[in-house]
């Protein structure tokens, strides 16, 4: 499906009963798509209503030059997207920036909020930026990298550093950053969030302790394992699993793993059929 939000399109992949007031709700990272949580999301379809839009400057999603690509202006989008849907309780997936964006719409909506799952994502506790964040949060310096990458360059840094990633696994993450808009909104992106603001929302969440599984991968070249025990700042109650020698996209390194995680994490979340549409939901306890 596809909805507008203040005029910016988003496709929408979804699976299970089309209108539940209560989904999980998958939410990409930079470079994305949607389409990273497919599998996934077909097996949690099995449980009840599910989606993963893409989020705009990526996939399909519109990539307007105005859209405030910053976390705040994420987070507002995506909070508008549920609205549009019709879901009024949702279980975070989350991976890389799509984390933060989430978790910042968490915050903000603490009665919405049923349960997370963190994928090498979630608050940033005394991070900081990564060597690619580094040069794409420096001006011009930011602009030639992302006008020079070349696929065999992509192939051999990637590759390095997440060397259980197959080479088509690569293209595929190279090929979501292939159009200028994209980079342009990349590059935004850094520049609007330093290090610090990574970590703001845990004071809000920490006291709602909703049910939350962290799963990283232990050889993430930009997010360390460290921050996966930082996760229960937030969600003091976390199930936190550490994937030994997996890289930063644990879920396409080992899908069968990572979904043997997430299932019966969702599966003891949900209520079983997804709540009809206008009936309804229960508020989590704490909210």
């Amino acid at each position: 499906m596809e909805v507008s939000v203040g005029g910016v399109r988003s496709p929408v992949l979804a699976a299970g009963p089309p209108d539940g007031a209560e989904a999980v709700v998958f939410v990409h990272g930079n470079p994305g798509p949607a389409d990273d949580w497919r599998g996934l999301l077909s097996r949690a379809g099995e449980l009840g209503r599910a989606v993963a839009p893409d989020m705009p400057g990526y996939g399909q999603a519109g990539k307007p030059r105005n859209f405030r690509y910053s976390v705040d202006g994420y987070a507002d989008y995506l909070g508008a997207l549920l609205d549009q849907l019709g879901i009024t309780r949702a279980h975070i997936v989350a991976h890389d920036f799509g984390g933060p964006w989430a978790l910042a719409w968490a915050a903000s909506h603490p009665s919405a909020l049923a349960s997370v799952t963190l994928v090498n994502s979630g608050v940033a506790i005394g991070y900081r930026w990564h060597h690619y964040a580094r040069i794409w949060r420096t001006p011009v310096l930011g602009e030639v990298f992302m006008a020079t990458a070349s696929r065999p360059g992509f192939r051999l840094l990637l590759g390095r550093e997440n060397p259980l990633l197959t080479r088509e696994q690569i293209d595929r993450i190279y090929d979501a950053f292939g159009s200028w808009p994209t980079k342009r909104a990349v590059l935004k992106l850094y520049r609007a969030t330093p290090a610090a603001m990574l970590g703001a929302p845990a004071a809000a969440l920490r006291a709602l302790d909703r049910p939350a599984l962290v799963i990283w991968g232990t050889q993430d070249a930009y997010l360390p394992r460290e921050q996966a025990g930082q996760q229960r700042q937030a969600f003091p109650s976390a199930q936190v699993e550490l994937l030994e020698g997996h890289g930063h996209w644990v879920m396409h390194e080992d899908p069968g793993r990572v979904a043997s995680l997430v299932i019966p994490f969702l599966r003891q979340q949900l209520p079983g059929p997804a709540t009809a549409a206008g009936s309804p939901a229960t508020p989590p306890p704490g909210s």
